[in-house]
């Protein structure tokens, strides 16, 4: 499979080499803002219990 994949990008010219790389680095980018949204948290007056008042 990998040789098949690597003769098929070694075939087209540099658009072959770009676009995994891209695409992997879109990937990455979209899990680590996944991630920095589930695991922080903003807090704000409405979650504060002294601002309630």
């Amino acid at each position: 499979m990998l040789n098949h994949c690597t003769a098929l990008m070694g075939s087209m010219p540099w658009f072959g080499w770009i676009m995994p790389v891209a695409m992997l680095t879109l990937l990455g980018l979209g899990i680590a803002a996944l991630a920095k949204y589930l695991f922080t948290s903003s807090r704000t007056s409405r979650d504060i219990p002294e601002a309630r008042s």
